[in-house]
């Protein structure tokens, strides 16, 4: 087991060695003379801002990318890798920050994907590799079902997958890229505990986050790099962290700012109800979901895996399918059948999955930049003025310091978390009266966040309504005005800003069943009809 206070001893035998990795990119460059050394017995956090490098070194090493240049080596030896599944086998694992699934096959198959058992021959028996997922489930302490679908998963529970699949190879080196990104505080603090689990004289992992604290609880050393470069490295013991973000950034950052003052209650009852929801149901996850949105005002959704936060927000926009319950937006019963109709109501929706459901891959920055806006805010008498859609564009792009060479870029080839900042842009262009951000800073590096956080407080500021959904407890509490604590898809209660605290909302979002809402049949027979695929979300943006 890792002790996160044990500076890292140099008679450790070297796991992992990186000397003069460079790799380029079309327009970009994205290693630049880059090296790293991993030690038995250690967590080595690697740090660094959006587009620094960091996932694209994980692909060098495991395949995924194919260097320019340099020397790596593994045990002593020179590392060859033909692919993540030739280095798995070879004892280095990696779980990748973007969810690498295949919708349509189980849990089971996807952990045990070309790794069927061969004395089956050319058939494996779905039970036999039921069973043998069941006990790898069991003995990490993950609550899947073995024959569940992906595509059926959350995003939480897909992560869940992937990890499992990595901890199912007899791996010395474990390689994480954001692994708690989709999980929150309890489900987190579980993935910790297999870590320092799997940590032994002989196993190493490189542990790439954005979450400051928990590296600080969780690692031994510190490895941080900006624009492709190795910047330095250190022993965490002792480490702030302003410290480690100056180092990441170039320039003195404070982090962990005071909260903006907030109004007082009575203040904001007294601003008018922009958007009321009433009895809400989209079975299985949204069961009975009432709450009121206020002009100017952030509602913070926070609650477990499963509670039915995300699936709220698709209902409420018409990419799930209703069942019961009534919408109220200005006052007047609203009913969406699709996201594109919501998008035209005023309401913008930043989805969780960014990649299946908020982004065009192939096309360019621009492109999704702009997606939501060419036919409402930069349309005059028929005519799509172009070159203020660009020039908007260009703005967020600079406000949010998207790392792009320029706005044709195709954003397949941004990072993860600029991929992100392109989405919250599109919607901050399209300038919506409600904006419903699910997870607006997953797989942002910790200067970009707090830009984003004040952006948030400053479109709340000039009067806009916003619904942030996060599995980041800190980020609900930072952010919002009230806290909308959500368990077994009901509302379990509503905090204020000055009662809400870490205790006061798992207190509510760990109960059994949430207070005050039995389970009962909704006497609405008339469900609604609502796109639930992909291209759903996508033409909302139009």
């Amino acid at each position: 087991m890792t002790d996160p206070q044990r500076a890292p001893d140099p008679e450790d035998e070297l796991l992992l060695e990186v000397r003069g990795a460079v790799k380029t990119f079309p327009g970009v460059r994205a290693l630049s003379d880059m090296r790293l050394d991993l030690r038995a017995g250690e967590v080595l956090a690697l740090v660094g801002e959006n587009g620094a490098g960091k996932s694209t070194l994980m692909k060098v090493l495991t395949g995924v990318h194919r260097p320019d240049t340099g020397e790596f080596r593994y045990l002593g030896r020179p590392l060859r890798v033909s692919g993540p599944l030739d280095a798995a086998r070879q004892g280095l694992a990696i779980i990748h920050q973007e969810l690498n699934l295949i919708p349509a096959l189980t849990v089971a198959q996807n952990i045990f994907l070309r790794r069927e058992n061969p004395a089956a021959g050319l058939f494996t028996r779905p039970r036999d590799l039921e069973s043998r997922t069941k006990d790898l489930l069991e003995r990490l302490g993950m609550d899947l079902d073995p024959s569940a679908r992906a595509e059926d998963l959350t995003v939480a529970q897909q992560q869940m997958v992937e990890i499992a699949k990595a901890l199912s190879f007899d791996a010395r080196v474990l390689v994480m890229d954001e692994p708690t990104a989709a999980l929150n505080e309890t489900e987190a603090g579980a993935l910790h505990t297999l870590i320092r689990d799997f940590v032994t004289p002989r196993t190493g992992v490189v542990f790439i986050s954005h979450r400051m604290e928990e590296l600080r609880g969780l690692a031994d050393r510190v490895q941080v790099i900006r624009d492709g470069d190795y910047v330095d490295d250190f022993p965490m013991a002792g480490a702030t962290l302003d410290e480690v973000v100056t180092k990441m950034v170039g320039r003195p950052v404070t982090t962990g700012r005071a909260r903006a003052p907030r109004d007082a209650q009575s203040d904001r009852e007294d601003r008018p109800v922009l958007l009321s929801v009433e009895h809400l149901r989209s079975e299985p996850l949204v069961r009975d979901v009432s709450f009121e949105l206020r002009e100017g005002e952030i509602l913070g959704f926070a609650g477990l895996m499963g509670a039915g936060r995300t699936e709220t927000a698709r209902a409420l926009i018409g990419s799930l399918p209703r069942q019961g319950g009534e919408v109220r937006l200005r006052g007047r019963p609203v009913a969406f059948r699709s996201p594109a109709q919501a998008a035209r109501a005023g309401i913008g929706y930043l989805p969780e999955d960014r990649k299946r459901l908020g982004l065009m891959l192939e096309s360019s920055v621009l492109a999704n930049m702009e997606l939501s806006s060419l036919g409402s805010r930069f349309q005059r008498a028929g005519l799509v003025r172009r070159a203020d859609a660009r020039r908007a564009a260009e703005e967020q792009a600079s406000a949010l310091r998207i790392r792009t060479p320029h706005l044709e870029q195709p954003i397949k080839n941004l990072s993860g978390g600029n991929q992100q900042k392109a989405v919250i842009g599109r919607w901050l262009m399209r300038e919506s009266d409600v904006l419903i951000f699910d997870e607006p800073t997953r797989g942002i590096d910790v200067g970009a966040k707090e830009e984003i956080h004040s952006l948030l407080e400053d479109l709340a500021a000039q009067g806009r309504s916003l619904i942030v959904i996060s599995s980041e407890l800190p980020e609900v509490l930072r952010l919002a005005h009230r806290v909308v604590v959500m368990a077994e898809g009901r509302v379990a209660g509503v905090l204020d800003a000055g009662d809400a605290d870490p205790e006061s909302v798992m207190r509510l979002a760990a109960v059994e069943e949430a207070p005050g809402h039995p389970r009962a049949a909704d006497p609405d027979p008339a469900p609604e009809r609502g796109r639930t695929d992909a291209s759903a979300t996508t033409e909302g943006h139009r």
